[in-house]
């Protein structure tokens, strides 16, 4: 029951993880399509940058999520644990 117990939190921990990443991702977006003065060239370039790593971490991070809910579904705890939460 620990071992699901422990599976169940990283994979709460890592879809949180992408929520995160997928709202910080989706702020400096704005910040792209937003027109300034200000803005050059090269601050555009990064902040795309930054937000397509910041996708790619989210997407990485729900894999890992829906990889932990499988080893749950897999053991007879976990989907004991998975019922109760």
């Amino acid at each position: 029951m620990q071992k699901a117990k422990r599976y169940y939190e990283k994979m709460v921990d890592y879809k949180q993880f992408a929520r995160v990443m997928i709202a910080l991702s989706a702020f400096l977006y704005l910040g792209v399509i937003i027109p300034t003065v200000e803005k050059n060239q090269t601050d555009l370039i990064i902040m795309m940058t930054v937000t397509t790593v910041f996708l790619i971490g989210s997407i990485l991070f729900l894999i890992r999520s829906k990889s932990y809910y499988q080893k749950l579904l897999n053991m007879e705890e976990g989907q004991e644990f998975l019922i109760k939460k």
